[in-house]
């Protein structure tokens, strides 16, 4: 009987704990030690049974795992049932807050990594990619358009193509330090980009103000890459698009630590499905062998409006 495998579930503090965080965010389980300030073993007992009910779901991704909270199934529903009552606990509401400092935490070293290697920001990437182009592949999949957006500009090195095929080239990026190396750059153009702040998932754009957007190697950065081309849809206008540059799926741990990646790549199955079921049209997927046996993917794809 699934309904009392449920109760027994939830039958403690510390499950019940767990469900309401992992609700509202996708956590490490090294983040989840540090939250919930407990030994790996006993979270890890009480994320199994959390599991195997069906309750959680857990990613691997490497050797890291996260948790959250399964999507559309029965335990998911049975979920949100009650899920009134955790949001008159005081209590958990703490634990929201707190889960969100540390939310805020991870985003704010994520940020000062990026600033302290800005100034070697494109000799970093030059390791990876080799002698592959990547710009260049970029901009063969694009025709020329009004607005053209490079979301996760960097150094800016990317813009100054994009100057060749749109009228107005906007770069955003979530690093200062990044935006300042990118000025720079264009310090003595007549007509430099408009940088502008901010996170992919909280673009400075207004609805539809893109025609065509670039992603490029950021989304293994990225918590969660779905709310960031969401995020996209939104500043794309229709029939807008959407290139998406990414390593593919990949068992190299030491790319967390030299470059800050939070996943290792992504299946370009995977990746294909996500765009389609977020409202984009898969118009064709390019496949380049680059150094230390990587893979990238250059994904270009329209948007549609989902009700059609």
């Amino acid at each position: 009987m699934d309904t009392l495998h449920y109760f027994k579930a939830l039958a403690d503090a510390t499950r019940i704990k767990l469900i309401n965080i992992l609700l509202h965010h996708e956590l490490s389980v090294n983040e989840i030690v540090s939250l919930m300030d407990m030994g790996q073993s006993r979270i890890s007992r009480h994320l199994k049974i959390l599991t195997d009910v069906g309750f959680l779901k857990c990613r691997r991704d490497g050797v890291w795992a996260f948790y959250s909270v399964s999507d559309n199934s029965p335990a998911r529903k049975f979920i949100e049932s009650i899920r009134y009552s955790f949001d008159r606990d005081i209590a958990l509401k703490q634990d929201l807050v707190s889960a969100s400092q540390l939310i805020h935490e991870r985003q704010r070293r994520t940020i000062n990594f990026f600033n302290t290697i800005a100034h070697d920001w494109d000799h970093l990437k030059q390791e990876i990619l080799g002698d592959f182009e990547l710009n260049t592949a970029i901009l063969n999949e694009m025709s020329p358009c009004p607005t053209a957006v490079d979301l996760g500009c960097g150094t800016g090195e990317l813009l100054f193509q994009l100057e060749t095929i749109a009228a107005n080239v906007i770069g955003v990026d979530s690093s200062p330090q990044m935006l300042a190396q990118a000025r720079k750059r264009f310090a003595n153009t007549s007509r430099p980009p408009d940088l502008r702040l901010g996170e992919i998932e909280h673009l400075p754009l207004s609805d539809g103000e893109a025609d065509s957007a670039i992603i490029s190697m950021v989304l293994h950065h990225i918590p969660r890459p779905d709310n960031a081309i969401i995020e996209v849809y939104r500043a794309l206008r229709s029939g807008g698009t959407l290139i998406i540059a990414e390593l593919d799926k990949h068992t190299n741990e030491n790319m967390r630590k030299t470059y800050g990646d939070r996943w290792l790549g992504f299946h370009r199955h995977e990746m294909n499905q996500l765009l389609v079921n977020l409202g984009f049209i898969i118009k064709n997927t390019r496949s380049y062998k680059l150094e230390h046996a990587l893979v990238l993917n250059i994904f270009k794809s329209e948007k549609t409006n989902k009700g059609d």
